[in-house]
């Protein structure tokens, strides 16, 4: 299997498949293919699985697509502007754990099931909720990131502050917990909310520049409203 990435600002990951290669996508996913690639669409990992993926934002069902001939192409896009990042897991034992919506598509030896966040502070206020995705496998899985990514390997203790929602996969064996900003004027006119997430190596840690979420939320007081 080979991949490029294409496009800049809503990129395309596209994949040249050879005969019984195959990827596996959330529902809707795709964009364009060859003739040659036939898809199934399954609840992945059973029942109880789909249900936990749709916690995590993603679809219930997942669509599979397997080449059925030599040299088939196809191609899965961001859902928002950003970026697409291949994370080879065979060279990450433990797996990474991912925030909700980072994952677009893998290979079939690429596992996904939930997670929980550990502390009760980092479910509740780290603004992505109790549930995570953890990813493992011996194959290729890509995430989209919301603007640009920036990658951190932590030594064991170091610390690194994230502004909350822009953490995007971490290794399981980073810490991650939530803080409150110190400072009442900090939190009244620092304009970077309540909280931060705290993450503590040894790991990997993969942050984006936009957070989608508050991007929207920022524009959607200049949206105009139909009037009554």
């Amino acid at each position: 299997m080979e991949y490029q990435i294409k496009g800049q600002t809503v990129p395309v990951v596209e994949f040249t498949l050879n005969r019984n290669e195959s990827l596996y996508t959330q529902s809707g996913g795709m964009v364009y293919q060859s003739n040659d690639i036939q898809m199934q669409t399954n609840a992945r990992g059973g029942v109880l699985a789909s249900i936990g993926r749709a916690f995590t934002g993603e679809s219930i069902f997942m669509a599979n697509y397997t080449a059925t001939n030599d040299n088939q192409k196809i191609a899965f896009a961001a859902s928002v502007p950003g970026s697409i990042i291949p994370i080879d897991l065979a060279t990450l034992p433990q797996g990474i754990m991912l925030q909700k919506n980072a994952f677009l598509c893998a290979e079939q030896s690429v596992t996904t099931k939930v997670a929980f966040t550990k502390r009760f502070s980092a479910g509740l206020f780290g603004g992505e909720g109790f549930i995570l995705q953890h990813a493992q496998g011996a194959g290729k899985l890509f995430i989209e990131v919301d603007g640009d990514a920036m990658e951190f390997i932590l030594k064991p203790g170091e610390v690194l502050k994230v502004d909350t929602g822009n953490v995007v996969a971490f290794s399981p064996t980073v810490a991650y917990e939530v803080e409150m900003v110190h400072g009442l004027g900090n939190i009244l006119f620092g304009g970077e909310g309540l909280f931060h997430t705290k993450l503590v190596g040894p790991g990997k840690v993969i942050v984006q520049s936009q957070n989608f979420r508050e991007f929207a939320n920022r524009i959607i007081p200049y949206i105009p409203t139909r009037s009554n």
